[in-house]
C-alpha cells in the first residue's frame, strides 16, 4: 500500500534515507568498528602469544564476528535503529510500518550485512540499494526494515484523529490479524494529512483504503458508515488492543490488591463473637456445675458452653458485627 501516491499527498510520510547519506553513515561505523576491532585483536594477540596456532586462530576468528558482527547487532537493538554513523547523519533505522525495529531485525541485518558490506565491499549493498525504489539492501528487505531520515527536532507530529464518539467501541470483535502493516502506515498516513487533501481525492483515498481493509478481514463493510470515519474507528481500537496488551498486566493490579481490602472485613467482624460470648456464657455455665462434684464439673462446663450458650448469643452476635465490620471498606 505504499504505492498510493498522488500529486495532492504522499501517504508515505517517512522519508527514505539517500545512498549517499547511508553510504556516508555506514562508512563511518565501519570506521569505529574497525578501529575497535584493531585494538582487541592487538590485545588478544598480546594475551595469546603463549598458545598455539589453533587456539590463536580460533580466537582470532572469535574476535572477527564478536566485534564486526556481534557489536553492530547489539547497537542496533539498544538503539532502536541509530548506530554511531546514522546518529552523526540524521538516520535510523525503522520497520515498514515506521516502529522501532527489534533484536530479530538488527540480527538480519547484521548477518547479510557481512556478505553485502564486509565480503564484498560494499557493491552488493550499492546495487540492491539503486535497484530499491525505497533504497533498500537486501537486509532491509528480508528483515523488512527501512532507512529513514529523522524528523526535524521540534517538528510537531500530527496525531491520527480520534473517531466520531457514535463509533468507539464498535468494531471491538473485528479481527485484525490479517492487515498488513503496509496497509496500517498507508491509513495512518491518510488520516494525518486528511484535512490537507482536495476533498474529492481524499474521498477516493478514504475509500481505497476502507475497501482494502474490509477485504484483510474479511468483515462485511458497515452499512451508512463513512470511509473515513470508519478508518478512525479501526485504528484506534488497533491502538486500544495494543495498550490492552502492553499496560494489561499493569491496570489488573490495582483490581488484585482491592480484594484484601474488602476480605478482612469479615473475618474481622467474624471472630469478635467468640471471644465476646466465650467469658459471657463461662459465669453463667460455672455455678451449675458448682452443685455436683467439683473435680468432674470442670471438663465438663468447658465442653457444655458451646452448644448450650450458642442460641443465646446468636442473636446478639449479628447485632455487633456489621458494626465492626461497617468501616473496614471505608479504611
Amino acid at each position: 500500500m505504499s504505492d498510493l501516491v498522488t500529486g495532492d499527498a504522499v501517504v508515505l510520510g517517512l522519508r527514505p534515507a539517500r545512498l549517499p547519506s547511508r553510504a556516508l553513515a555506514i562508512c563511518l561505523d565501519l570506521a569505529v568498528y574497525v578501529t575497535g576491532y584493531v585494538l582487541v585483536t592487538v590485545g588478544l594477540t598480546l594475551a595469546t602469544a603463549s598458545l598455539d596456532p589453533a587456539a590463536q586462530a580460533a580466537v582470532a576468528v572469535a574476535s572477527v564476528l564478536l566485534v564486526l558482527v556481534g557489536v553492530p547487532i547489539a547497537v542496533e537493538t539498544l538503539s532502536h535503529g541509530r548506530s554511531l554513523g546514522k546518529l552523526a547523519c540524521g538516520l535510523r533505522v525503522v520497520r515498514d510500518d515506521g516502529g522501532p525495529i527489534r533484536f530479530r531485525h538488527a540480527l538480519v541485518r547484521g548477518a547479510l550485512g557481512v556478505v553485502e558490506l564486509l565480503l564484498t565491499f560494499g557493491t552488493v549493498a550499492v546495487v540492491a540499494s539503486l535497484v530499491s525504489a525505497r533504497g533498500r539492501r537486501l537486509g532491509d528487505v528480508f528483515a523488512g526494515t527501512l532507512v529513514v531520515r529523522e524528523r526535524v527536532p521540534g517538528a510537531p507530529v500530527m496525531p491520527v484523529p480520534p473517531p466520531p464518539p457514535w463509533l468507539a467501541g464498535r468494531f471491538g470483535g473485528l479481527d485484525l490479524s490479517a492487515v498488513p502493516d503496509g496497509l496500517w502506515l498507508a491509513i495512518r498516513q491518510y488520516l494525518t494529512r486528511m484535512n490537507q487533501l482536495d476533498p474529492q481525492v481524499g474521498a477516493a483515498m478514504a475509500a481505497r483504503l476502507a475497501d482494502d481493509l474490509v477485504a484483510c478481514t474479511g468483515a462485511p463493510p458497515p452499512a451508512g458508515v463513512p470511509a473515513a470515519a470508519f478508518l478512525m474507528a479501526v485504528v484506534h481500537e488497533r491502538q486500544s488492543r495494543d495498550a490492552a496488551r502492553a499496560f494489561g498486566a499493569a491496570g489488573t493490579a490495582p483490581v488484585a490488591g482491592a480484594g484484601p481490602v474488602f476480605g478482612p472485613a469479615p473475618t474481622v467482624g467474624g471472630p469478635v463473637p467468640a471471644p465476646v460470648t466465650a467469658p459471657v456464657t463461662a459465669p453463667v455455665t460455672a455455678p451449675a456445675p458448682a452443685v455436683g462434684p467439683v473435680p468432674y464439673a470442670a471438663p465438663a462446663s468447658h465442653a457444655a458452653p458451646a452448644p448450650a450458650t450458642p442460641p443465646a448469643t446468636a442473636p446478639a452476635a449479628p447485632v455487633e458485627t456489621p458494626r465492626a465490620g461497617g468501616f473496614a471498606p471505608p479504611a
